[in-house]
C-alpha cells in the first residue's frame, strides 16, 4: 500500500472508508438532521467553543474564503499576518474581495513574533481584523497562536480570523478560551478523511462583523448556513459520503473525552519524525525547534539533490509520496506529512527509503548503517 506522507490529504482509515460506504440518504431527511446535529455538537468539543460551527462542502480554502466574505467589507483595513504559502494565500482572498490587507511577512523557518503583531496594531489603529495561519504546512511551522491571540484580543481588541486548516485536530487550539472569532478547518488533515468537508466556528463578535459586512457572498454565505442548521440541514446539497466519514471520524476521536489525547500523539509523532530526519544529517526549516509543526516537517534538500529526482525516486522505488515545496521554497525543500492515520511503522519506512536513495542521488546520510 502506497505511503501517502503528504500534508493532506491524508491516509484514510478503513473504519472511515467503511462508514463512507452506506447508501445515499436524503440530504433534507431525518437521518441526515441527526448525522449533522451530531457533527456541529462534536465539532464543537474538538474546536473547544460553544460559539456557532457550521459544515459547508468544499475544501479548506472555502472555509478560509467563508471567513472573510462573513466579516469584512470593501476597504476594511486588515493586518494579514504570514508566514508562507497559505499565510499568503489568506491575505490574497481578502485581497480579491477588496480589503485594504497590511500584509506582515516573516522569513522562511520562522513563527510570527507576537511583538511584532503588537506593533503592526499600535501603528495603524484603522486596522479592524487580523488574518493568521495556526500552522504553516508550506514551512513546517506552527505560530504560538495563544501568545498572538493575547495581542490582538486582549490588548487592541480586534477581529481575530484563524486559518486553523492543518491544526485543528492535531494541534491544541482552544477558541473560547483564546477567543478566537473565527476558525476555519477542513476535513482531509488531521481528521483523517478524505477532502470535501469544511467547518467553521463563529463567535458573537463574528455574527456582528456579519451585519456590517457588505462583501457578496451565496455559496458560503454563514447567514443562509445558520438558518438552515436551525433546519437540520445544510443550504446546498452536501458531500454525503464524507459527512458518513467525518462523522465517524470525530466519534471515534472523542471517543476518550477530549483532544488532549490526539495533541500528545502528535507531538510525540512529530518529534519521531524530526528526529529521523535530522539523524540522517538533512537540515530542517523550521530555525527555532519549539514552534516545529506537529503535522508536518519541512527539510532543505541537499546541495545537488533536485525535489523531482528525490520525490520520484521516493515514488517509484518505494511507493512513497512525500511533498515538494510550495511557493517561494519550491526546489528548495521536501515536506513530511505526519498528521491524522499515521504511524511509528510509516516514518521509518520513509527514513529507511531516504537513507537508500540520498546516496544515490549524491548526498551520503550521515546515519549510514
Amino acid at each position: 500500500m502506497t505511503n501517502l506522507r503528504l500534508p493532506g490529504p491524508t491516509p484514510v482509515p478503513d473504519d472511515v472508508v467503511e462508514a463512507m460506504s452506506r447508501p445515499m440518504i436524503d440530504h433534507r431527511g431525518v437521518a441526515f438532521k441527526e448525522m449533522l446535529l451530531r457533527m456541529t455538537d462534536n465539532l464543537k468539543r474538538a474546536f473547544a467553543t460553544d460559539n456557532s460551527v457550521y459544515l459547508l462542502s468544499s475544501s479548506g480554502t472555502g472555509s478560509m474564503e467563508a471567513a472573510v466574505v462573513n466579516t469584512l467589507s470593501r476597504w476594511d483595513r486588515v493586518l494579514a499576518v504570514s508566514i508562507g504559502n497559505f499565510g499568503d494565500r489568506f491575505s490574497r482572498i481578502a485581497k480579491t474581495y477588496g480589503a485594504d490587507v497590511v500584509d506582515l511577512k516573516f522569513d522562511e523557518g520562522e513563527a510570527a513574533p507576537p511583538e511584532a503583531v503588537r506593533e503592526a496594531l499600535a501603528a495603524d489603529p484603522s486596522i479592524t481584523a487580523v488574518l493568521v495561519t495556526h500552522n504553516e504546512t508550506s514551512t513546517g511551522i506552527t505560530n504560538d497562536l495563544e501568545a498572538i491571540a493575547k495581542v490582538v484580543k486582549g490588548e487592541f481588541d480586534k477581529l481575530l480570523l484563524v486559518d486553523a486548516i492543518s491544526s485543528l485536530g492535531s494541534i491544541r487550539l482552544l477558541t473560547d478560551e483564546w477567543g478566537l472569532d473565527v476558525v476555519a478547518s477542513a476535513s482531509q488533515k488531521g481528521w483523517a478523511c478524505p477532502p470535501g468537508v469544511a467547518m467553521i466556528s463563529f463567535s458573537e463578535r463574528a455574527w456582528a462583523a456579519y451585519e456590517r459586512s457588505d462583501l457578496p457572498k451565496f455559496y458560503f454565505d454563514l447567514g443562509e448556513a445558520d438558518r438552515y442548521l436551525k433546519l437540520g440541514q445544510n443550504p446546498w446539497t452536501p458531500a454525503v459520503s464524507v459527512f458518513y466519514g467525518m462523522d465517524h471520524a470525530l466519534m471515534k476521536m472523542l471517543d476518550k473525552g477530549d483532544m488532549r489525547e490526539t495533541w500528545e500523539f502528535h507531538a510525540r509523532i512529530a518529534q519521531y519524525t524530526r528526529d529521523a530526519l535530522t539523524g540522517l544529517g538533512l537540515r530542517l526549516v523550521a530555525k527555532d525547534q519549539k514552534h516545529a509543526s506537529n503535522t508536518v516537517t519541512a527539510a532543505w534538500l541537499p546541495e545537488g539533490v533536485t525535489d523531482a529526482a528525490l520525490l520520484g525516486m521516493l515514488r517509484d522505488e518505494y511507493d512513497i509520496i512525500a511533498a515538494e515545496g510550495r511557493g517561494t521554497l519550491a526546489g528548495k525543500v521536501f515536506r513530511v506529512g505526519h498528521m491524522g492515520h499515521v504511524t511509528t511503522e510509516d516514518i521509518d519506512a520513509v527514513t529507511a527509503a531516504l537513507r537508500e536513495a540520498l546516496p544515490k542521488l549524491g548526498f551520503a546520510p550521515a546515519a549510514v548503517g
